[in-house]
């Protein structure tokens, strides 16, 4: 049993230092921050202060280091997802961000505002929903992991024992965790999406989890992280385990989600759909050999569905993809290319049986994990099914929820809550259920990388391609086009300031927040919006003369559309790109 992390906290103020009271039954242990040297120790209750000003909190996400100094975030709102086996889930709601200085005077007007948007950055990332965390259980492993684990491994604080590419406040407990003794005061959080539902099924009670883990590394936002990087982590990385506990036999099955990993980008230009570029120069095979040899010892067998288009602009991706499979020949890889585009056009979504009766076979060899009442390993899952589409969201989501539904039907069938016969597509009040779950884990995927919910939930939800679905998808789309075009630089480099891909250094002597941006930037934008009305000012107040009217149209209209096509021709000048990072370069 691991070392719990404390779950009842206060936080004690005083103007030199923070104190954390742990509260828990026969808990005397504070954690002191030095507000002044920033240093961390360790003391008992009778050392706070009577003078300090107390607030209950629910757990420390860590410190960060700003421009005005070091700023501690702390967790103040929390909500109650579920129980899974015994423990408390919860998903936190609210943040706070202290500033360990009590003055601001020491800073510049620059730095204070570059202070200010750095802060912004920080409070965007929190305001994401889907931050999750439990007191006492490991989140960061599936359940076939954490039963194959050495007696030191359980005893391990949750901070130590933790899947790195899980733990989305890593860098920000950095400090803390440098210092064992404190450990029980640092919270591992997930960030993805956790469903916890108690279901019933020919009168048998059991408990039915998703559980979707995203990699905190290569994450960003959908245009600006694409492909993998040179440590062959793939972009928008999502590890999705579904859980069965039923009598206490425990079963699970689970699947991976990651970009195409190879070395390619899609950097937004104001175009609808910017043409993905694989890079010239990039040693492919080198970070794909990464990517998989660590999805091998980590999973085991890789089936891999890829579900891009086999023609158009996606086109070179699928056949790079499979050139790189097949030039590996690893045995422990199967690649199969599914064009969902196509064999679902008109609607057709009953087409995707073909996909499924295609690696049947295949997934009845990868199995599934399940464990007994007595805690004896029944079968363990061999592989997992890696599927991808361009985002790794949509498409994705939905063979992953087909493929899941065809585990569970056998999961149920072998624990004795399924009669023999039974179909999992029958029991209405189940699927109602699992069905928004899933619809739910894509919109929860889909806001954290794309900044929109999910297109094509209306399948997910209710098993049809429905008109007004295709209506919400264009509506998202359209919200996507804004976002990742005028918004998403901001979002990235938020991403990379909470996880620590960017450092802030208060002694740069140049802002990287300053970048000047170029003159086209504003200028012709206004140009446009200027011609535009111009042209509807002309016709609203058309004179005696339509002659002159006509020409002062004809004037600000050709100029209003000519400045427009100058905008799209040089579309990457005009779009938000991130400013603290530098990142790779795609020729």
């Amino acid at each position: 049993m691991a070392a719990a992390a404390y779950e009842q906290l206060k936080l004690h103020i005083t103007p030199e230092k923070f104190y954390v009271e742990a509260c828990d039954d026969g808990a005397d242990d504070v954690l002191i921050i030095d507000r002044v040297s920033t240093e961390v120790t360790l003391a008992v209750k009778k050392d706070i202060p009577p003078s300090a000003v107390t607030r209950p909190i629910f757990g420390i996400l860590g410190t960060i280091h700003l421009v005005a100094g070091n700023y501690l975030i702390v967790i103040t709102k929390k909500t109650k997802v579920g129980e899974f086996f015994n423990h408390v889930i919860w998903k936190a709601t609210d943040f706070d961000v202290l500033s360990y200085k009590k003055t601001m005077l020491h800073l510049t007007d620059i730095q204070l505002q570059d202070n200010k948007t750095f802060l912004a950055m920080l409070n965007h990332v929190l305001n994401v929903d889907g931050f999750y965390f439990s007191t006492t259980y490991d989140l960061t492993h599936t359940l076939q992991r954490l039963s194959n684990t050495s007696p030191e491994f359980q005893e391990m604080s949750l901070l130590e024992r933790a899947d790195q590419r899980f733990v989305w406040n890593g860098h920000l407990l950095r400090e803390l965790s440098a210092q064992p003794e404190v450990h029980r005061f640092a919270l591992p959080v997930l960030h993805g999406f956790i469903a916890m539902h108690s279901c019933s099924i020919n009168g048998k009670y059991f408990d039915w989890i998703l559980i979707s883990r995203r990699s905190c590394f290569r994450a960003g936002v959908r245009y600006y992280v694409r492909g993998i990087d040179s440590e062959g982590h793939a972009a928008n990385f999502v590890e999705t385990e579904q859980i069965v506990h039923y009598n206490g036999s425990k079963a699970s099955f689970v699947q991976t989600r990651g970009s195409i990993p190879v070395f390619w980008s899609q950097r937004p230009n104001l175009k609808y759909k910017p043409r993905p570029q694989i890079s010239k120069v990039a040693n492919h095979m080198d970070g794909f050999q990464r990517h998989f040899d660590s999805q091998v010892i980590i999973y085991g067998k890789q089936v891999i569905i890829n579900l891009i288009n086999q023609k158009g602009s996606e086109k070179p991706l699928e056949q790079t993809f499979a050139t790189m499979v097949s030039s590996l020949g690893s045995g422990m890889m199967r690649y199969i290319a599914f064009d969902f585009h196509k064999e679902c056009k008109n609607m057709r979504w009953d087409r995707l049986s073909i996909l499924l009766d295609q690696v049947a076979e295949m997934q009845d060899e990868l199995s599934y994990f399940l464990v007994d009442s007595a805690g004896q390993v029944v079968t363990n899952q061999e592989g997992v099914f890696r599927s991808n589409c361009m985002d790794c969201l949509d498409r994705t989501n939905v063979i992953q929820s087909l493929l899941a539904r065809r585990s569970l039907q056998a999961q149920l069938q072998r624990l004795g809550v399924l009669h023999v016969g039974q179909k999992l597509e029958e029991q209405d009040e189940f699927e109602k259920i699992y069905k928004n779950a899933w619809a739910d884990n894509a919109n929860a995927c889909a806001k954290q990388y794309a900044g929109t919910g999910a297109l094509k939930t209306d399948f997910t939800r209710t098993g049809k391609r429905t008109h007004l679905g295709l209506i919400l998808d264009g509506w998202n789309s359209m919200i996507r086009y804004y976002k990742n075009n005028f918004s998403d630089g901001f979002r990235q480099d938020s991403i990379d300031l909470f996880l620590g891909n960017y450092s802030v250094d208060e002694l740069e002597s140049h802002s990287p927040l300053s970048v000047p941006r170029d003159w086209k930037f504003l200028a012709l934008p206004i140009i446009m919006v200027v011609a535009f009305s111009m042209c509807i000012i002309c016709l609203l107040m058309a004179g005696d003369t339509w002659t002159e009217t006509l020409a002062y149209v004809l004037f600000w209209g050709v100029a209003s559309i000519g400045t427009f096509f100058i905008i799209l021709y040089n579309g990457k000048d005009f779009v938000d790109a991130p400013r603290l990072v530098q990142k790779e370069k795609i020729d």
